[in-house]
C-alpha cells in the first residue's frame, strides 16, 4: 500500500455475477441495436437463473467457465450460441475491471479460449440446375411479394431485415445504389444495384408509408418455405439466398474487398463462410 501498487479485492468479492449482469443489462445493453439488446437481455436472463450467478466475481475461474460450457454442450445448445454465451461474458469481466473500477478483477474467460467450441463449416447450399426458375414459379401463386423479393435478395446479397426495411426515399434511382442505414453491424452501407434489381423495384407499386416491402422478416422467411414446399426443394432458407448471391459476385470476378462492400462483411474471415464457389464455374476464368 505505501508503494502505491495495492489493489483491494473487496468490490470483485462482494459482487455476484448476478449483481453485474443487472448492472449489465441497464448500462450496456441499452447502447446495442433493439435487435441485439433483445437477445443479449434474454441471455442474461438464463445467466441469472444459472448456480453461476449467485457466486462473487472474484470466485469465477477458467475451470469454472469451462464447466459452463461442457454443461451447455450437454444441453445440445449449438457452438454459435454458447460462443455468444462466452462473448457475454467475457464483455461483462472487462467492462467491471476497465469501466466499473474493478481492477482486481481478471477475465477467466480469456483462460479457456482454446477449448471454445468450434463452429459448424457454412451452408453449402447453392441454387444449381433451374432452381430459381422454380422458385419464382412457384412464387406466383402466393398473396405476397415473395417473387421478387427472391430475385432481389439474389441480385443484392442484402440480409432479410434490410430487405424489410428497405424505404424508397434511401434509392439513388440515377445513381442505381441504395443506402441501408442500418445494418446488422450498425455501419451504413450503399449497395450498388443491377439492372435485375432495378428491374425488380421498377415492377413494384408504391406504398403510401413510404416502405418498399410490406412484409416483416419473419414473414419474408414463412413466405419462402412455403414457395420452397411448393416446388418441392427441402432444406432451402432464405438466408442461404444471401449465401447464393455472395458466391455469385465472385463468379462474376469481384475481388473480396468489392464484395464486402456489397454485403457488408466486415472481415474476410466472415466472408468466406459465404463464399461457395463451383469447380465448373471457374474453368472459363483459367484460360
Amino acid at each position: 500500500m505505501d508503494r502505491g501498487v495495492f489493489t483491494s479485492r473487496a468490490e470483485a468479492e462482494n459482487t455476484t455475477l448476478s449483481e453485474a449482469l443487472d448492472r449489465y443489462a441497464q448500462e450496456v445493453t441499452p447502447t446495442k441495436k433493439d435487435s441485439t439488446a433483445k437477445r443479449e437481455r434474454d441471455r442474461i436472463l438464463v445467466f441469472k437463473g444459472l448456480t453461476i450467478a449467485r457466486r462473487s466475481l472474484a470466485s469465477i475461474q477458467g475451470a469454472d467457465i469451462a464447466a459452463f460450457m461442457r454443461s451447455r454442450q450437454l444441453e445440445k445448445i449449438g457452438a454459435n450460441a454458447i460462443r455468444l454465451d462466452l462473448a457475454l461474458l467475457s464483455h461483462l469481466f472487462n467492462t467491471a475491471r476497465t469501466a466499473w473500477g474493478i481492477e482486481s478483477l481478471t477475465n477467466p474467460v480469456d483462460l479457456v479460449k482454446g477449448q471454445r467450441p468450434k463452429l459448424p463449416g457454412g451452408r453449402t447450399r447453392r441454387l444449381v440446375d433451374d432452381k430459381q426458375a422454380h422458385l419464382i414459379e412457384a412464387a406466383k401463386v402466393q398473396d405476397s411479394d415473395i417473387g421478387p423479393l427472391i430475385t432481389w435478395a439474389i441480385e443484392t446479397a442484402m440480409r432479410r431485415g434490410e430487405i424489410a426495411a428497405m424505404r424508397w426515399e434511401h434509392l439513388d434511382r440515377k445513381a442505381r445504389v441504395l443506402l441501408i442505414p442500418e445494418t446488422k453491424n450498425r455501419t451504413p452501407r450503399r449497395v450498388p444495384l443491377s439492372v435485375a434489381a432495378l428491374a425488380v423495384l421498377d415492377g413494384l407499386p408504391r406504398r403510401i408509408d413510404g416502405r418498399v416491402w410490406g412484409m416483416r422478416p419473419d414473414s419474408i422467411s414463412q413466405a419462402f418455405e412455403r414457395v420452397c414446399e411448393a416446388s418441392g426443394i427441402e432444406g432451402l432458407t432464405f438466408h442461404d439466398l444471401r449465401h447464393e448471391a455472395t458466391s455469385r459476385l465472385f463468379e462474376k470476378g469481384l475481388n473480396p474487398m468489392q464484395v464486402a462492400t456489397i454485403t457488408g462483411h466486415k472481415t474476410l474471415q466472415m466472408l468466406k463462410r459465404y463464399i461457395h464457389l463451383r469447380a465448373e464455374d471457374l474453368v472459363g476464368m483459367l484460360g
